[in-house]
C-alpha cells in the first residue's frame, strides 16, 4: 500500500495517520479536510474557549514539527464528495480526484438543525471551532437571553458557560428526563438537577414548534404555543454522521459506516474511524457509533492495524469513557448503562453533587458514574466487566 487516504482531518483521523506511521508505514498519507483547520480539541469548544478563556491556537491537537515528522500532505478547505474504490480515487468538491491505495474513512458527524431555520441571525450549532466562534460572539455581545434547545452534554455545558458569563438561560428539553438514555432515570434526574441549581431554567417534556424573529431570532414557540423571548438560540438535538458523499461507493452505511469490531467495512482498503464508525464494541456487546474522545483515539490503533495487514484487527476491550463538565462540576461515565442496570451510590451523597455509583446488572458492576470524584472513579472504573461481544457484523 503506496498512499492512504485520511478523510477527515479531526481527533480520529489525526490519530489514525500517528498509528500508521507507528506501526511502520512509510507510504504517502494525504489528509483531507473540510474545514480550513488543522486537527484541533472539540471537548473545550463549550467551556473554555466559548467562555473566551483559550484562544484557537490553544486548541491544537498537534504542531508543525510533528507534522512534518509525520510527513502529511494537508488538503484543508476541501470537502469530499465521492470515493470510488474500483478506481481508487476520492474526489473532491472542486473536482480533484485524489489516487489513493487505502482509505480511512474519519468525517465524523455534523450537528443536527432545525427546519427553517437557515438565514436567521442569533441562531446556533455548536460542532466546529468556527461555529464556536460564531456563538462566542453572540453571546459576549450584549444579548442576555440565551434558549438551548436539547439537554444532552453538549446543551448543557452551553447553558453552564453562558450562565458563567451573566446570561438569563433556558434550557428546553423534549424528554422527560434529561440524559435518561445514557444514565437512567435516577442519575439523570441528578445530573440535570445542576442546570436549576445554578439558576437554569429548565423546561423537560416540551416539544419546540418554531423560531419567532425576522432577520434574527426574538424567540422560541414551544409545542404548546407559550414564546419564550430570546436574543440568541443553540441547537443542541443531536448530530447526524457524515456518509452523504459514500453514496454508490459500495461502503455499507445505516446510522455512520458499518464496520466489523476492527473498524473494516467489508470494501477491500477501506476503514472508517471516529464518531462516523458504527462498530461491534467488544465491551458493550452493541453495534453503534460511539461519540467520545477516548474512542477516536483507541479505535485508530485498530483501524491502522487493519488498513496495514488487511485482517481485521481485535479491538481494544476497554470501557467506553466520556467526560462533561457543568457548573464546576465534573461528570465522569465508565461502561454502559444496560437496560435493568441499576445505579448504586457508593461514595458520597447526591446532595452535594459529590458521588460515585456503580451501575450494576444481575449483580455484575457494568458502568460507573462519578460527579467530582475522579480518584475514585478511576479506580472503580477498573472493576467493570464488558458484556458478551456482538458478533462481527
Amino acid at each position: 500500500m503506496r498512499s492512504i487516504t485520511v478523510v477527515g482531518a479531526s481527533l480520529a483521523g489525526l490519530s489514525t495517520v500517528r498509528a500508521l506511521r507507528t506501526d511502520g508505514y512509510d507510504g504517502e498519507i494525504v489528509v483531507v479536510g473540510e474545514e480550513r483547520h488543522t486537527p484541533y480539541d472539540r471537548p473545550p469548544l463549550s467551556k473554555d474557549f466559548l467562555k473566551g478563556g483559550l484562544d484557537a491556537a490553544a486548541l491544537s491537537l498537534g504542531d508543525p514539527e510533528e507534522y512534518e515528522d509525520l510527513d502529511v500532505q494537508w488538503l484543508l478547505g476541501e470537502r469530499a464528495v465521492r470515493l470510488d474504490p474500483g478506481a481508487r480515487t476520492v474526489t473532491l468538491a472542486g473536482g480533484r480526484h485524489v489516487r489513493t491505495h487505502g482509505v480511512v474513512i474519519a468525517t465524523g458527524a455534523a450537528a443536527r438543525t432545525l427546519p427553517g431555520t437557515d438565514g436567521l441571525a442569533g441562531v446556533h450549532t455548536l460542532r466546529t471551532l468556527d461555529d464556536a466562534l460564531a456563538l462566542r460572539a453572540d453571546l459576549t455581545n450584549g444579548r442576555p437571553r440565551l434558549v438551548v434547545i436539547g439537554a444532552g452534554f453538549i446543551g448543557a455545558e452551553v447553558a453552564s458557560t453562558a450562565r458563567g458569563l451573566g446570561l438569563d438561560v433556558t434550557v428546553v428539553e423534549a424528554l422527560g428526563i434529561p440524559l435518561e438514555r445514557q444514565l437512567g432515570r435516577e442519575m439523570g434526574l441528578v445530573c440535570s438537577s445542576l442546570h436549576t441549581d445554578h439558576g437554569v431554567r429548565l423546561l423537560c417534556g416540551t416539544g419546540v414548534a418554531g423560531l419567532v424573529g425576522e432577520g434574527r431570532v426574538t424567540g422560541v414557540r414551544l409545542a404548546d404555543g407559550q414564546v419564550l423571548p430570546a436574543d440568541v438560540v443553540v441547537v443542541g438535538v443531536g448530530v447526524r454522521p457524515a456518509t452523504d458523499w459514500l453514496a454508490g461507493s459500495g461502503v455499507p452505511v445505516d446510522d455512520g459506516v458499518v464496520c466489523d469490531a476492527g473498524c473494516a467495512t467489508g470494501v477491500p482498503g477501506v476503514v472508517a474511524v471516529g464518531d462516523v464508525a458504527r462498530c461491534p464494541h467488544p465491551f458493550t456487546g452493541r453495534h453503534a457509533r460511539i461519540e467520545h474522545w477516548s474512542n477516536a483515539g483507541e479505535q485508530a490503533k485498530t483501524a491502522a492495524r487493519t488498513l496495514l495487514t488487511g485482517v481485521s484487527a481485535p479491538a481494544s476491550p476497554t470501557a467506553p469513557y466520556f467526560w462533561s463538565d457543568q457548573y464546576g462540576v465534573r461528570i465522569q461515565l465508565a461502561g454502559y448503562v444496560a437496560p435493568g442496570a441499576e445505579p448504586e451510590v457508593v461514595e458520597g451523597d447526591l446532595d452535594s453533587r459529590s458521588f460515585t455509583a456503580v451501575y450494576r446488572r444481575e449483580g455484575t458492576p457494568v458502568a460507573v458514574l462519578s460527579l467530582n470524584q475522579p480518584k475514585f472513579f478511576n479506580r472503580l472504573r477498573r472493576t467493570l466487566v464488558p458484556a458478551v461481544p456482538a458478533a462481527a457484523h
